[in-house]
């Protein structure tokens, strides 16, 4: 039998080398798993081991009927249960820990704050193939061209290619291999036995790119510089400053200089991006400018590099690493400085299973490191904002544009009185025309793929709907498909409604149904869309915009991908196709989120030396968003806006927790939701607000009822002290066997 405690996240209990530390009969390992349950496990060490186990060191338990794979938390003296009781580790997998005490201390703040399990914040914090067992440092076999090689007759084409790849003194690992195809390691070991190969086992090595001489960058304008020695003034002690930079202001060239002066003093910089915002020629700028060994983490890349990248951090060769929201958690040796790139983005706050915010762990790891940290963007969160009136960050402005770049002009196109053909105005399409007569690149933005959004019979009103979700089936042209973009559901697009037999009729438009109105509107001009279903593999996005870049392609239509932080130098032209669909919405942050998505992709329009247009397409002009971003910018919506949300009590004047639940019924997870406010209002704190429960916004998705219990308070102080046992209740109650249910702390969504 295991103890089980629940995770309070004190400081770690013994510390390597230790002269405390008991003597191995006496040692009790509490082990994280990776399962949702807040608990440590109670094992006795191992019967043979290479060496004395340690916090961060792997190890393999007994668990249930099988075995899992955990991480050594902490080193007890004593144990809850008899010794008798408890099982015995299998193994350790680890001779050193693969996690030192700081990367320790962050994933048990990150579980603690976020109100996960352990287990679980390892499990972000690791590369996936150190998470199956993978070693640290694997033992591998590689192939060579023999010292005295056989006769290469009668090779196929198969052999042929491996001989091509072992040129020039190169060799081939098992992972090169399996990238030339299922049946290339048989192969080499047919070439192996006729003598024309050697093969030799090698210990994997975390080699990057060398070192090159940095390229000077352009000369820094006056707040660049002030931005830049301000940054460099603070390296070696926490300062958490807001780089708030019109957009095409430079931002990346403050990053650059200040990352330069901490990798001068021999310390590593970390720089987190969004997701579509890492592509190859962003980590080439970096490469050039820097001119230092980079390591890059980031979703797309196979289990073996994210694993090569991850060493090469943990070692310290790696001097700058740079990657999307997991990448907060890589090991840092030499820590020198923090740089968090489009601070606003809502890919930094994980949405599944372990629900964390990379943006505030990085401004939390930062403070431990004693370190500056910063976070830049041209529309900040509110959040931020509130921290600087707070006197907890230090804005840093960047009002201007880079060079010789004016602000974009920007005007509304009233649909009302200009109505669209296949979603373009006649204001739209004329202010097209005159810009690519000069030369220039129209941008369309629409956050909506596919052709319509909506299948609609004009004879009995019938609507295409999803069988799973509360949701309308999407129209795929193209793939003459309807497709539910929240379940995935697919079906044929039918001839004829299926109640009344009229004709149907695709409503609305989506990018797709945009591209195709371009190409009969423009017919000698070329287009691409860039959205989910034309970027799917890895390279896809940057083949498109590689397009754009040569000037290949004059048009540009797609969704939010296109708005963080591309640069498109020939852009004069910036079309919102429709601002309405983000005017009205159950969340409180759906003003914020559109304005600063206006605001992002009109930054898209006029760089260099050509001004730049925004046009916003609306039936809702006279909406007091629209005028107060016309009027007075991204700060002025950002004041009013912050007034609105202190009278309301919402953060940044309040700090949220979301209690979600999905169940195969809905009066299940009503009831396992009552049962949950049942127990907060029975612990009695006044100073928490409990709303709800009510179902979400879409109740039914993928064929299960959602619904959620959000709970308010004034500070963050007074909601952890509900929470801490509140969450060990709810894993107690009946109700929770028959529900699935997580908590989201800073939830960024409410729906």
């Amino acid at each position: 039998m295991n103890s089980t405690h629940r995770l309070t996240m004190p400081p770690l209990a013994l510390e390597a080398g230790s002269p405390n530390l008991p003597n191995t009969t006496e040692l009790f390992l509490q082990v994280a798993l990776d399962n949702p349950l807040r608990r440590l496990f109670d094992y006795l060490p191992p019967a043979d081991m290479p060496c004395p186990p340690q916090p961060g060191m792997r190890v393999e338990v007994p668990f249930g009927r099988g075995s899992q794979l955990g991480v050594i938390a902490r080193i007890s003296a004593t144990s809850q249960v008899p010794t008798d009781k408890l099982r015995r580790a299998s193994r350790l997998l680890d001779e050193e820990p693969i996690l030192d005490t700081e990367t320790l201390e962050l994933i048990e703040f990150a579980a603690d704050y976020y109100q996960a399990s352990l287990g679980e914040s390892f499990a972000a914090a690791m590369p996936v193939l150190l998470r199956q067992g993978r070693s640290l440092w694997p033992s591998h076999t590689c192939w060579r061209l023999a010292s005295n090689q056989g006769s290469p007759r009668r090779l196929g084409s198969q052999q042929r290619i491996i001989l091509e790849r072992l040129g020039d003194g190169r060799h081939l690992t098992e992972d090169d291999l399996d990238e030339l195809g299922p049946t290339a390691k048989a192969s080499a070991r047919l070439l192996t036995d006729r003598g024309i190969l050697e093969s030799y086992v090698e210990q994997a090595r975390s080699q990057l790119e060398p070192a090159t001489l940095p390229v000077p960058g352009p000369a820094l304008n006056l707040d660049q510089t002030a931005a830049v020695n301000t940054i460099g003034g603070h390296l070696g002690e926490y300062a958490c400053f807001l780089l708030h930079g019109v957009t095409g202001s430079g931002k990346t060239e403050v990053y650059l200089q200040a990352i330069a002066q901490a990798l001068a003093r021999g310390t590593q910089a970390l720089v987190l991006v969004p997701e579509i915002g890492l592509t190859p020629q962003s980590i080439a700028r970096f490469k050039s400018r820097l001119g230092v060994p980079l390591a890059v983490l980031h979703s797309g890349m196979t289990d073996s590099e994210r694993l090569h990248m991850w060493r090469a951090a943990r070692q310290g060769t790696a001097q700058v690493i740079i990657g999307t929201r997991s990448a907060v958690f890589a090991p840092l040796p030499r820590p020198g400085i923090i740089i968090i790139d489009e601070e606003h983005d809502a890919s930094y706050k994980q949405q599944e299973g372990f629900r964390y915010s990379a943006r505030d762990l990085a401004v939390w790891r930062a403070r431990r490191l004693s370190i500056p940290v910063v976070l830049g963007s041209a529309t900040p969160m509110l959040e931020s904002l509130a921290n600087v009136e707070a006197g907890r960050y230090v804005q840093l402005n960047l009002p201007t544009r880079a060079g010789s770049a004016g602000k974009p002009s920007i005007s509304l196109v009233d649909l009302r009185t200009n109505p669209s053909r296949q979603g373009l105005s006649t204001p739209s399409v004329i202010a097209m025309e005159r810009h690519l007569k000069a030369g220039g690149q129209v941008l369309l933005y629409l956050n909506r793929r596919g052709f319509a959004p909506t299948l609609f019979c004009p004879g009995c009103a019938w609507v295409a709907p999803c069988p799973h979700c509360d949701a309308r089936l999407t129209v795929h042209g193209h793939r003459q498909q309807l497709l539910c973009h929240h379940c995935g559901t697919q079906s044929p697009l039918p001839f004829a409604c299926p109640q009344c037999e009229n004709e149907l009729l695709p409503m609305g438009q989506g990018t797709e149904r945009i591209e195709d109105t371009l190409a009969t509107v423009f017919p000698d001009i070329t287009a691409v869309r860039v959205d989910r279903d034309t970027v799917r593999a890895r390279g896809d996005i940057d083949r498109v915009l590689e397009r754009v870049r040569s000037g290949e392609a004059r048009i540009l239509v797609g969704t939010q991908m296109l708005t963080k932080g591309h640069d498109f130098p020939d852009v004069s032209l910036v079309i919102v196709i429709n601002a309405d669909q983000g005017l009205f919405g159950t969340d409180f942050r759906t003003a914020e989120r559109l304005a600063q998505t206006i605001v992002q992709v009109s930054g898209r329009a006029g760089r260099a030396s050509r001004p730049g247009e925004v046009l916003i397409q609306t039936s809702c002009p006279e909406h007091p968003l629209l005028q107060q971003l016309l009027t007075d910018g991204y700060e002025g919506f950002a004041k009013a806006a912050m007034a609105e949300r202190e009278a309301a009590r919402w953060p940044p004047y309040s700090r949220l927790a979301l209690l979600r639940v999905e169940a195969a019924d809905a009066a299940t997870a009503m009831a396992f939701l009552n049962a949950a406010r049942a127990l907060a209002e029975q612990a009695g704190h006044p100073g928490v607000r409990l709303l709800g429960p009510a179902p979400a916004a879409m109740e039914r998705r993928a064929g299960r009822y959602r619904a959620q219990l959000l709970l308010e308070a004034a500070d963050r102080s007074r909601l952890k002290q509900l929470l801490d046992p509140w969450a060990l209740k709810l894993e107690a109650l009946p109700q929770a066997r028959r529900v699935r249910w997580s908590l989201d702390i800073d939830p960024i969504e409410i729906t």
